[in-house]
């Protein structure tokens, strides 16, 4: 699992700027007005080819009159709790303020390591403003302006170095490995049920109120040969819909299952139909590349109510068609009909996700579709395609090496795509394709 950076600091300091900096993205809301970040944000980062996660915060503020104050406290507690990085942004420009000695006096004794990032500096001159902050006794100092880029890389180089290194692409299961299987879909569609029927016990809590499942649990099964560690989830509801502070932390625990998983068992109530949240989640697990099974929970109720199980599965693959390589299984939980089924679907989609394709075998297939389709000139001239390599596995990444990357137009990267699920035998697994452009030599 990748590490994670918790970005703190009292309110209207820059917080979600500096997060949208980090991330290149717009994706915190950003306002004058203090405290327009309540709960906690996720989003993805990379510098210096080292990939993490940030988490921006709510504003810290001792506020009695302010309603969200506890609820922002115990976001900011729940971040430091599990991230592996901590950053304290202040503000350059109000200067040193008595809430940045509260939220220091929290840091203090938390052995992790602390970046103090002083905002809105936005050239050499504006330094002389870190004297104020210097008084804390915390040093260094990073001088940065998170809207203007001044001092962003410097201070990310330091960033990466201290974060923990991971193992992206480990190797295949060995005698002690398990499939890590995440459990994942909305609110009550039976996700404790099934690993409760799994292991034959009530491991589990389940309830018939939506949201009983609070945090992520871990459970070791083993079939045969074979070890799995189940990992059941909260329900992911829609986010107008999240309001409480421990759902909120559910979710954000949820998706992190995503990215310690092989493969995901995204469950869906069939008596309920196919709804938007159900993609959402199924979505989810896409972004994150994990292998994917799509379980239509309860069907002995859908059964019952005259639903056809080709209509439901018809209407799945046209709402999720970016996951059209994933098996569709029937089961019921609550009977265990069909239930046993699901670990040879998983050790399939399993054996895939881990597969390697030799460089001979690639080229020889590119070779074979390049033929049957080549593709289309790009201002006149031919695109090339040079040579194919697996550059990874779970899931299988293959790198395309090309004369002009961006001139390939996404249907024929899709072409690519089918082709190759239809001769190498990977049609149940996510496959990243990258086109590269070939250096040229002098």
């Amino acid at each position: 699992m990748k590490p994670i950076v918790a970005i703190m600091g009292r309110p209207n300091v820059g917080k979600s700027t500096l997060f949208n900096r980090i991330t290149r993205t717009r994706d915190a809301l950003v306002d004058d007005t203090p405290g327009v970040t309540r709960d906690r944000h996720y989003g993805h980062a990379s510098w210096n080819e080292v990939g993490f996660r940030v988490v921006d915060t709510g504003g810290f503020a001792e506020d009695d009159d302010d309603q969200f104050s506890r609820e922002i406290r115990f976001q900011i507690s729940q971040a430091v709790a599990e991230a592996d990085v901590i950053l304290f942004v202040l503000d350059g420009q109000a200067g040193l303020s008595p809430y940045d000695r509260v939220l220091l006096d929290t840091l203090r004794g938390i052995r992790k390591p602390v970046f103090y990032v002083v905002n809105k500096i936005d050239s050499p001159e504006m330094e002389v403003r870190l004297a104020d902050f210097y008084r804390l006794g915390i040093e260094p100092l990073y001088p940065v302006s998170a809207e203007h880029r001044y001092g962003v890389s410097d201070f990310l180089d330091d960033l990466v170095k201290a974060l923990p290194q991971t193992s992206e692409d480990a190797a295949g299961p060995g005698a002690a490995e398990m499939i890590g299987l995440a459990v994942v879909g909305r609110p009550n569609v039976g996700k404790s049920s099934l690993i409760n029927r799994i292991l034959g016990q009530q491991r589990l809590v389940v309830s018939a109120s939506p949201g009983t499942t609070r945090d992520a649990t871990d459970s070791v099964y083993r079939r045969g040969d074979t070890s799995y560690r189940m990992i059941d989830t909260a329900g992911i509801r829609r986010k107008g819909k999240v309001s409480e502070k421990l759902e909120k932390f559910s979710v954000i625990k949820a998706l992190q299952s995503l990215e310690r998983c092989d493969v995901a068992l995204i469950v869906l109530d069939a008596g309920e139909g196919i709804t938007d949240q159900d993609v959402t989640v199924a979505g989810y697990a896409f972004e994150r590349g994990c292998g994917c099974v799509l379980v239509l929970n309860k069907w002995d109720l859908a059964e019952k109510s005259g639903t056809l199980e080709r209509k439901i599965v018809e209407e799945l693959r046209l709402q999720a068609k970016f996951l059209s390589f994933a098996p569709v299984l029937t089961v019921s939980a609550l009977s265990g009909r069909r239930v046993s089924k699901i670990f040879g679907v998983v050790n399939e989609v399993y054996a895939q996700y881990c597969q390697r394709i030799a460089t001979g075998e690639l080229n020889r297939f590119l070779e074979t579709a390049l033929g049957r389709n080549p593709p289309p000139l790009h201002r006149g001239r031919p695109v090339k395609f040079y040579y194919a390599t697996q550059t990874g596995s779970r899931p299988p990444t293959i790198v395309f090496f090309v004369n002009h990357p961006k001139a390939v137009h996404f249907s024929y990267t899709r072409y690519l795509l089918n082709q190759l699920r239809e001769q190498t035998g990977l049609d149940k697994t996510p496959v990243r394709l990258i086109l590269r452009e070939r250096q040229r030599r002098e």
